[in-house]
C-alpha cells in the first residue's frame, strides 16, 4: 500500500553545507526504501513530502522525527494513495530564493515558506504547483 505523508520542521544548521548533507543522505538511501519525495527549504524551515510502501514511509518519519538536525518537527498530512506525484525523484530539490514569490502568495499571508500557519492541503498545492512550474531539481 502506497502513502504521502507531509510534514514541516524547522532546521537546526542552516548552512549549505548542512542542507546538502540531508539531500545527500536521502538520495542515497530512499531508493533502496522505495521512497520517492520532493524537499522544499527556506527561511530555516524544511516541507517536504515523502512517499512510499506505509511501513517504509513511518519509519522514515521515526528516523525525522529523532534526527538532531530538525526540530519541531510537524505532521502536516497523511493520505494512502493510488499513485505517486513524485515517483521521478528520490529526493527533488526546492530552492525557495529562486521562486516567483508570487506562487508563495497565492498560499499564504506573506511571500514566504510557513507551512505551520497553512493547512497540509494548502502546503501539498504548493508543492504540486512548485512541480509544474519545474521548480524542483535534483531528480536524482
Amino acid at each position: 500500500m502506497l502513502v504521502r505523508l507531509l510534514y514541516a520542521s524547522r532546521v537546526v544548521d542552516t548552512s549549505p553545507e548542512a542542507i546538502e548533507s540531508i539531500l545527500a543522505q536521502s538520495r542515497q538511501h530512499n531508493p533502496g526504501s522505495g521512497i520517492t519525495g520532493v524537499l522544499c527549504y527556506g527561511g530555516g524551515v524544511f516541507l517536504q513530502a515523502i512517499e512510499g510502501g506505509r511501513s517504509a514511509v513511518n519509519a522514515l518519519y521515526g528516523h525525522i522525527q529523532r534526527d538532531p538536525r530538525h526540530q519541531q518537527v510537524e505532521l502536516l498530512h497523511y493520505e494512502e494513495i493510488d499513485e505517486r506525484c513524485f515517483g521521478g525523484w528520490t529526493m527533488g530539490q526546492v530552492n525557495l530564493s529562486k521562486v516567483n514569490h508570487s506562487i508563495l502568495l497565492k498560499y499564504s499571508e506573506k511571500p514566504e515558506l510557513d507551512p505551520y500557519a497553512v493547512s497540509g492541503k494548502v502546503s501539498f498545492a504548493l508543492l504540486q504547483e512548485l512541480m509544474a512550474t519545474a521548480a524542483i531539481m535534483g531528480r536524482a
